[in-house]
């Protein structure tokens, strides 16, 4: 069986070609020009069942479909970061790409790859959760380290979760810091690492970070994704708290993560997922 995967950048594309092969499915790369690393090509000629990786631009919609078929995917996992500021500026988009745009109300980036996978499944390739390879790395619910929330810590998650909630259902981004029940930077289209930096160079140490998915989130795309790095540019910042929803969180080389995070003194926590009111 062939499952197709769409690479952008980061670890994520490496990952699931990993758990993908692992689990015997033969993989079609679809590698996005503009992002992927080039060492994809390089853990694909690893031994094991056999992968293919076909480097195409992000606007090239109708060649990422002509390649998924020619491999006989049927199912495809979209992994790896799409630079929102690549979206909107620099991509020459091909006439499959062009009729999605000129027909979409909201150009938002959830609009525009929701609207790609609705094309792909029209062609016979039906885009699947992008975790389901990957389910041990899911945040879990409750403190995954040694160090657990502060009382006043805890406050400023409270508060965090209301701002954060409200911000990513505007799609302006999933990730805010706090301190003393504040918002101190809100991430957008810079990434979640900018955003901590910056909420260090504001507010100094003890900021919280609360990362959220987005209200119905769609587990196909675009799921937030932390790892060491998180907690390297955390530390530097002088932020203490890191909290991220349960289930619907990617942590990248997990133990790893939380292992650093308790070198750090840093708490991580997982929240349970919002329940939702009539």
């Amino acid at each position: 069986m062939t499952l197709g995967l769409i690479a952008g950048n980061g670890r994520f594309p490496f990952l699931v070609l990993d758990a993908a092969r692992a689990m015997g499915y033969e993989v079609t790369v679809v590698a996005i020009r503009e992002e992927c690393d080039r060492d994809i090509e390089k853990a694909a000629a690893t031994p094991g069942p056999p992968a293919t990786v076909e480097w195409i631009s992000l606007g090239q919609l109708g060649g990422w479909i002509r390649i998924l078929k020619a491999g006989g995917a049927t199912r495809a996992v979209m992994a790896g970061q799409v630079k929102h500021t690549k979206i909107f500026g620099g991509i020459v988009p091909d006439m499959t790409a062009l009729s999605v745009l000129m027909r979409l109300k909201s150009k938002n980036t959830d609009a525009l790859i929701a609207a790609a996978a609705d094309v792909l499944k029209d062609h016979g390739i039906d885009l699947i959760d992008s975790t389901e390879l990957l389910r041990p790395m899911l945040a879990s619910e409750g403190v995954m380290t040694e160090r657990a929330p502060s009382a006043d810590e805890q406050k400023d998650l409270e508060f965090g979760y209301r701002m954060a909630d409200v911000i990513a259902g505007l799609d302006i981004g999933q990730t805010i810091a706090v301190k003393h029940q504040a918002v101190v930077a809100v991430e957008a289209m810079e990434g979640t690492d900018a955003a901590i930096s910056r909420a260090g160079d504001l507010a100094g140490d003890g900021v919280a970070i609360v990362k959220v998915a987005k209200p119905g989130q769609d587990m196909r795309f675009d799921v937030p994704v932390v790892g060491i790095a998180t907690i390297q540019v955390m530390r530097v910042a002088g932020a203490r708290l890191l909290s991220l929803d349960a289930g619907r969180t990617l942590m990248f080389e997990k133990p790893a993560m939380i292992a650093a995070a308790n070198e750090s003194g840093i708490a991580i926590v997982g929240r349970a997922a919002p329940k939702v009111t009539a």
